[in-house]
């Protein structure tokens, strides 16, 4: 991963906020994501993608749902600017985690919103 490619693929603020609720929430499916960004499933499929594309992200299916957490070999200096982003935005993405956490445990949230 070279930093400019990363800077790159986090200059958009939907994709910087995935990253960093993933980040903070370990993982996340894509309707979850929808809900606490108040977007469009399209929308943040697509964004989802293209974090992948850089390999920022993996995903696993679990039947019609889908989850992403953050790459397991990504170096120590990106998870360092990722959790710098996140200090600075931090009362964002209090509100954000307080969305999810509005919306029960998983298996509730599943069947609520999945």
């Amino acid at each position: 991963m070279q930093p400019l490619r990363l800077f790159k693929c986090l200059a958009d603020d939907t994709r910087l906020m995935l990253m960093l609720l993933i980040q903070q929430q370990g993982e996340l499916c894509v309707c979850e994501m929808t809900h606490i960004l108040e977007e469009s499933q399209p929308k943040v499929s697509r964004h989802l993608a293209q974090l992948r594309g850089c390999g920022l992200l993996v995903d696993q299916r679990d039947g019609q749902w889908v989850y992403y957490r953050l790459a397991p070999d990504l170096p120590e200096w990106a998870l360092q600017v990722l959790s710098a982003a996140a200090a600075g935005d931090g009362q964002r993405l209090e509100r954000l985690a307080a969305r999810l956490a509005a919306m029960g445990n998983r298996p509730e949230r599943r069947a609520a919103l999945c």
